[in-house]
């Protein structure tokens, strides 16, 4: 009977044995991926939730930067994770909706290869100069760019991202050339910027604002329909005389396509809880963001509408990459 008692207590332990090893998720620190290098609108707010959204999982939830190719590299590389839901990847306009038409060899499909989370916040571009530059209107600056010699540079964080979209819009409604100067990120083009590096800049509105404020970049133009409170003096590209120029960016939480449905929904929770705590809301708003919370069926409807979208606009447009 003993030796039955053993047999039977060894084959339910063997039974038993997945099911008891698997541990509650998270049971260990989650990666953040921020496709882009420190300091810009995307590694602020990924900065700003991550810490709050560690405290309600009762786990770190750790920001990693792998910046390169307009966000490919570090969208690419969240994608190649286990997706076992221990890595995020925070996505945008860029490397989300306008690099699948932009790039023929894109090495991930964005509907395919990631499931939708949660969209955290939209936000408005800004088209700042350097204060050195003497125009303080952008039909100033279009008269300016046009005496120019050469084509004038206009920074912005990385090829096919929407801000160079933006600066493409801008060149084509305006009639002039203009040479795109793209970087690694938002904050080295603002950096070069700020130093007269580049004339010019078009970045969202997070990561600019206070450099605006403190005097080092002057804002022309914002890219919403509406102005913004943070900015009331500062015009919208159709009152600066380029009717129908409407650009604005976005940013939400994504992970790898086979994350299992429960984590998705459990880390939507979590997230949409951080997004209602009023010291998020009020940084949000104070770095120009406007809060756009939702769920994962809605944000995947949201990221098809836009890869639609910018698709078009890349084709119509002829925009490609030099």
């Amino acid at each position: 009977m003993k030796r039955i008692a053993l047999a039977l207590a060894a084959g339910l332990a063997v039974c038993m044995g997945p099911a008891a090893a698997q541990a509650p998720w998270p049971s260990q620190p989650i990666k953040w991926i921020v496709p882009y290098p420190p300091g810009g609108s995307t590694d602020m707010l990924a900065r700003l939730v991550s810490h709050k959204l560690g405290e309600r999982l009762g786990q770190p939830v750790i920001v990693e930067n792998k910046a390169g190719a307009g966000g490919n590299v570090g969208t690419d590389f969240a994608v190649k994770q286990p997706a076992d839901g221990y890595t995020i990847v925070m996505g945008n306009i860029g490397p989300i909706s306008i690099n699948p038409a932009l790039y023929p060899d894109l090495p991930y499909r964005p509907q395919r290869d990631l499931a939708p989370v949660t969209m955290l916040m939209s936000v408005p571009n800004l088209l700042v100069v350097n204060p050195a530059l003497p125009v303080r209107s952008v039909q100033e600056l279009i008269a300016y760019a046009r005496k120019a010699p050469e084509p004038m540079g206009y920074a912005t964080p990385g090829a096919g991202t929407s801000l160079h979209l933006a600066g493409e819009l801008f060149a084509s409604s305006a009639g002039l050339r203009l040479t795109h100067v793209p970087y690694r990120g938002s904050a080295p083009g603002l950096n070069d910027t700020v130093a007269g590096h580049v004339p010019m800049m078009f970045d969202n509105m997070p990561s600019a604002l206070q450099l605006v404020k403190a005097g080092k970049l002057r804002a022309l133009a914002i890219t919403s329909a509406a102005r913004s409170p943070q900015l009331p003096d500062v015009p919208t590209m159709a009152e600066a005389g380029l009717a129908g120029y409407e650009i604005a960016g976005w940013f939400g939480v994504l992970a790898p396509a086979a994350t299992p449905k429960p984590v998705v929904e459990r880390l939507n929770q979590e997230l949409l809880a951080v997004l209602a705590l009023p010291d998020v809301r009020e940084q949000i708003g104070a770095m120009g963001g406007i809060i756009a919370a939702e769920g994962p069926a809605g944000f995947g409807r949201y990221i098809a509408s836009e890869t639609e979208k910018w698709g078009a606009l890349v084709r119509t447009a002829q925009i490609k990459l030099q």
